[in-house]
């Protein structure tokens, strides 16, 4: 297991640690509904060290990731981040990401933990006009710093104006008296908030700061179960369930992050099965009755009929109810329709239902 820069720190914090994507993770603290509820009301940092950052430069590099990624990237400029995702050549995704512009010749890609070297592979292999590709994957830390008390907590260790900071913009700054971090007004809890990317040498200095400057807020550590949950009533997608090699953005509902004003790896197929919809669909249901869905358990028709599979599922802290997301045949995909989960030996209703779960 891989160790990132601020391990012992969550041992003395007492988190409770497991083996993820290859490396020690932190995955609660005080249990998950408090650190679910923490970000939602407060504040809470999590420590995400864990994710792949490759820089991509040079004066092919835009050219590099219009071909690999299925947004446009050419609508970037400088301080702006995309949502994206690398099609494979089967109609399923080699990963998602966040591509950041920082400068004409210069792109930090985020990718998931688990599929640094897949993602590495895959990029250098379709790197045929010699874009200089670097992983900093091994020398970056990254905490998100989460929640409505975010940018008034976080105020006092930087002059970026947090406050001001438009959804899915960046600056390269001083943070915390450290100099050229990456700001990044992003995150996967939404509750708002930022990501911020430095040195590993740096990450207990920031992390000293980070939790001094928000300590009159209410600011508590956050571990990857209350991570899940809370992306999970945003509807947002997680690599490894709801998206992987044999899903298409087109049926996990990523059409707007896939942009046929280019061509990328595969798009000629994905344009056709946009144009002629889907076969099956992905799709957002709330239990009718006491009940958690799991990933795995089966979705049923009223006939007691498999017809598909919940690739996310939880209680959610926040609306107390079981929730989940599984593919459909598209026929029975729709805002209102019914369906059953196989809760081991009970068969219990759900109904579909329109994202995010969590209206805030």
């Amino acid at each position: 297991m891989k160790e990132i820069a601020l391990s012992e720190k969550h041992r003395e914090l007492n988190a409770k640690m497991v083996p993820f994507a290859g490396y020690n993770m932190p995955v609660s603290y005080e249990g998950v509904n408090i650190e679910h509820e923490t970000v939602r009301k407060k504040l809470g940092v999590f420590d995400v060290s864990h994710m792949g950052e490759f820089l991509i430069s040079g004066e092919n590099a835009l050219k590099l990731i219009q071909k690999i990624s299925s947004n446009d990237a050419s609508k970037l400029v400088d301080g702006k981040a995309q949502y994206s995702c690398m099609p494979n050549h089967e109609g399923g995704i080699v990963d998602d990401l966040i591509i950041y512009r920082i400068d004409a010749e210069k792109y930090l890609l985020v990718v998931n933990a688990s599929n640094i070297e897949k993602d590495w592979n895959w990029i250098a292999q379709h790197n045929t006009m010699d874009a200089t590709v670097r992983d900093m994957s091994d020398e970056m830390s990254l905490l998100a710093i989460q929640g409505p008390k975010a940018a008034e907590a976080m105020q006092s260790i930087t002059d970026v104006d947090l406050e001001n900071m438009k959804f899915y913009t960046f600056q390269v700054d001083k943070f915390a008296d450290v100099e050229k971090v990456i700001i990044s007004a992003t995150g996967y809890t939404g509750s708002g908030g930022f990501e911020i990317y430095f040195r590993n040498e740096d990450a207990a200095q920031v992390w000293n700061a980070v939790m001094e400057a928000g300590k009159e807020y209410g600011i508590k550590p956050i571990g990857l179960a209350a991570r899940d949950t809370l992306r999970l009533e945003m509807g947002y997608s997680l690599y490894g369930n709801d998206i992987n090699d044999t899903t298409s953005p087109i049926e996990a509902g990523l059409g707007w992050i896939t942009k046929f004003s280019k061509d990328f790896i595969n798009s000629e197929e994905l344009k056709a099965q946009k144009e002629n919809g889907p076969e099956r669909k992905l799709v957002a249901f709330e239990m009718d009755e006491r009940g958690i869905p799991r990933q795995g358990y089966d979705i049923v028709d009223e006939n007691g009929k498999k017809i598909g599979e919940v690739t996310s599922g939880t209680m959610s802290p926040s609306l107390e109810k079981g929730i989940g997301l599984g593919y459909v045949p598209a026929e029975l995909a729709g805002i209102g329709n019914k369906i059953s989960i196989q809760i081991r030996k009970k068969v219990v209703s759900a109904t579909q239902v329109k994202l995010p779960f969590y209206k805030g």
